[in-house]
């Protein structure tokens, strides 16, 4: 079982069933009977040469909501295999992170993988409470470029581009002043102090007089006018210094500042472990095993207790428990569906 599976699985119910032989038909058709939604991520065409289409399946559920997922939305857009690194690529997010001169930079998560089922959660549970409202169901389409670039396009680098600003800016942004990633004597951290009251933060941590700093930076535009030099000021008073005490220094001025963390020490935050938004994980079978961070549910309920309490399932291993639970499939039934090579 992989890593992915023991994230991605638990909970789940696992069923077995070859849409390519005609025998899974009615047993499909049962299901999605039985179904309030149902999501599918395979290539554009590939389900209506199934026969298993939105069209075709709206008939046997009128109130199905149908949810799919591509690279490029259900019509096929640009007719390439929807990989992450091809849908970061085509979305200039690679070229977001990183200085002006950089190669493209690949963002360290499969980002594209992972935002498009987010909004897909957001589009279906939307669909279900117009289905429950309606009676009837509809197509869903989310696409991993269409979701990704949406995000690119919350900064408006086409607003650089026309006014001649840098569109990478490695750890800074044009708009900000002072921000950015500065290295410590052990270590780096963050800082966002764009305002003028956290400016005045950062200048009193320094221990820079008023009359120093008033002049030239006093102002928002006066600091993002100077970024540069302001942020190699900061830069060369935290150099030499120890992370703790640059943080510290920060912090007791109400300026906003963190290190820096590595993604291992980030995933054992005893805050995010307490809050189950990062839990652990071992494999089902193999407690014994190694202990791994997996990602917990990161929203939090009042009136609702939420989480991951089952384990992944083995492939197929539900197939008698749901054919003869929900479908209501004797023995004989499943067997010969087993002996078919249908489940």
């Amino acid at each position: 079982m992989s890593v992915s599976m023991l994230l991605r699985g638990r909970g789940k119910e696992s069923v077995t069933l070859d849409l390519k032989n005609p025998g899974a038909r009615p047993v499909f058709a049962g299901l999605v009977r039985a179904a309030d939604v149902l999501v599918e991520n395979y290539s554009p065409g590939v389900t209506e040469r199934l026969g298993i289409g939105y069209d075709e399946l709206s008939g046997l559920n009128p109130k199905l909501v149908y949810t799919s997922i591509s690279g490029f939305g259900a019509e096929g857009g640009h007719g390439r295999k929807a990989m992450d690194s091809i849908v970061q690529a085509l979305s200039g997010v690679m070229a977001t992170a990183g200085a002006p001169g950089d190669g493209p930079v690949r963002f360290g998560l499969p980002i594209g993988d992972l935002l498009a089922p987010l909004y897909a959660v957001i589009g279906t549970l939307t669909a279900v409470m117009q289905a429950d409202a309606t009676g009837r169901g509809q197509h869903v389409d989310v696409s991993m470029l269409g979701a990704l670039t949406s995000l690119v396009a919350c900064e408006p680098f086409d607003a650089y581009e026309a006014v001649g600003l840098a569109q990478r800016t490695g750890a800074t942004v044009p708009r900000l002043a002072p921000f950015g990633v500065f290295e410590a004597r052990d270590g780096w951290i963050a800082l966002c102090a764009p305002t003028d009251r956290f400016a005045a933060g950062v200048f009193a941590a320094m221990g820079v007089p008023d009359e120093r700093w008033r002049e030239r930076f006093g102002r928002r535009d006066d600091r993002v006018a100077r970024a540069d030099e302001l942020h190699a000021v900061i830069a060369e008073w935290a150099r030499d210094r120890p992370r703790a005490e640059v943080l510290a220094a920060f912090e007791g001025n109400g300026v906003p500042a963190a290190e820096v963390r590595d993604p291992a020490r980030a995933v054992r935050d005893p805050a995010v472990r307490e809050r189950g938004e990062v839990v652990a994980i071992r494999h089902p079978r193999y407690p014994e095993g190694p202990e791994l961070s997996g990602t917990g549910l990161p929203i939090r309920f009042s009136s609702a207790r939420v989480g991951f309490a089952e384990p992944p399932p083995l492939l197929g291993e539900h197939n008698v428990a749901v054919l003869k639970g929900l479908l209501g499939y004797d023995d004989a039934r499943i067997a010969e569906l087993t002996r078919d090579a249908v489940i």
